[in-house]
């Protein structure tokens, strides 16, 4: 037998059936699927899978919005779970114990940014938790809408059993994509922060924002939603659809921090800044927003954008959360519901996060 087709064998008999979630089409709905997932190397770890968030761009993916999605895809990277085994080379984690994986899990660990525990800003790319390329180009990563996934040790956080799993999930991705652009710009107590948009991000933007003294302000287009953001740590609520709120904001702000993945103006907000003000962008609409150079230059303020955390930062805010009692406030789902629940995030009908029950599926 030729060499090539050993290793082909060879593969094939490394790799596992487990169950999962997939869309097969963008115009298709995610349905049952069997996935493929390695056995576990010297420095993997294979976790049990419990829960999984269900965030927005997972919708994007299945449905092909940003392009480039390779079918099958499985979505999820808002993960928790248990580790069921361990390679011989594993020394930060056990059987049994409670773990999660977040965006991403891979990348090429020796760039200057990788170096520097920047691993999410990866100068070759870092590999994200699905649909995408290995970091040796051989396969394409599938996610956490399935009852098992094997992840190098770097890239599994350690999770406190303190806090009901279900809430920590979305912490993966919803937490540490707003806790990282707070710790970065030094948000403080006493500092003047306004959120944009109280969705999933947006509601975990108000916790950890107040949590660390800041003065909270929520602004949004629903009136409806005042007494939620009360509830989260808002202290003031504005509706920025009235003209006469938003003339009396003008300069009121150190940091604005934009939730919103919906088309929307940026403009609008610019002036409400401060001096030297920061406006961070962590929601992603799908086409391009001008702006006026005035507001900036008129005021030395800035408009920045943010990703998640690297994962010294996301252990951070993990271990920051569980001494805090920070959580996200989910609506716990079946699998079979998954298909309900893209069409109910995307009508805003969601509190706020919803997390698949991975033992339904």
């Amino acid at each position: 037998m030729c060499p090539f087709l050993k290793q082909q064998i060879k593969q094939k008999h490394d790799m596992t059936l487990v169950k999962a979630y997939a869309a097969q089409a963008a115009d298709k709905p995610l349905a049952p699927f069997t996935i493929e997932r390695r056995q576990p190397g010297s420095d993997d770890v294979e976790i049990k899978i419990l829960y999984c968030g269900v965030c927005h761009s997972d919708i994007h993916t299945a449905r092909n919005e940003w392009g480039g999605t390779i079918y099958p895809t499985v979505p999820g990277h808002e993960i928790v779970g248990k580790v069921t085994s361990v390679g011989a080379g594993v020394s930060k984690f056990k059987v049994g114990d409670t773990v999660g994986v977040g965006c991403f899990v891979d990348s090429c660990m020796h760039c200057s940014n990788c170096e520097a525990d920047l691993e999410q800003y990866c100068e070759n790319g870092n590999t994200q938790t699905y649909n995408a390329l290995s970091q040796d180009k051989t396969y394409t990563t599938l996610g956490g809408y399935s009852s098992h996934i094997v992840v190098t040790q770097h890239f599994v956080l350690s999770v406190s059993d303190k806090l009901p799993l279900e809430k920590v999930a979305p912490l993966l991705c919803a937490g540490i994509t707003t806790y990282s652009p707070l710790r970065h710009w030094g948000v403080k107590a006493g500092d003047k922060l306004a959120v944009v948009g109280l969705g999933g991000l947006g509601h975990m933007a108000v916790k950890l924002a107040a949590s660390m003294g800041a003065e909270v302000t929520m602004l949004s287009r629903s009136p409806g939603k005042e007494k939620d953001a009360a509830a989260l740590g808002a202290k003031h609520f504005k509706l920025t659809t009235n003209k006469d709120a938003m003339v009396a904001m003008a300069s009121s702000f150190d940091f604005i921090l934009d939730t919103v993945s919906a088309q929307h103006d940026y403009n609008e907000y610019l002036g409400l800044l401060k001096t030297n003000g920061v406006m961070i962008i962590v929601g992603a609409p799908p086409q391009p927003t001008p702006v006026s150079a005035f507001p900036f230059i008129m005021g030395r303020r800035s408009l920045v954008g943010s990703l998640v955390g690297g994962i010294k930062e996301t252990q951070e805010m993990l271990d920051y959360c569980a001494e805090h009692n920070i959580t996200s406030d989910v609506e716990v789902i079946s699998a079979a519901q998954i298909n309900e629940a893209y069409e109910r995030t995307l009508a805003g009908d969601v509190h706020y996060r919803f997390v698949i029950d991975m033992a339904t599926l």
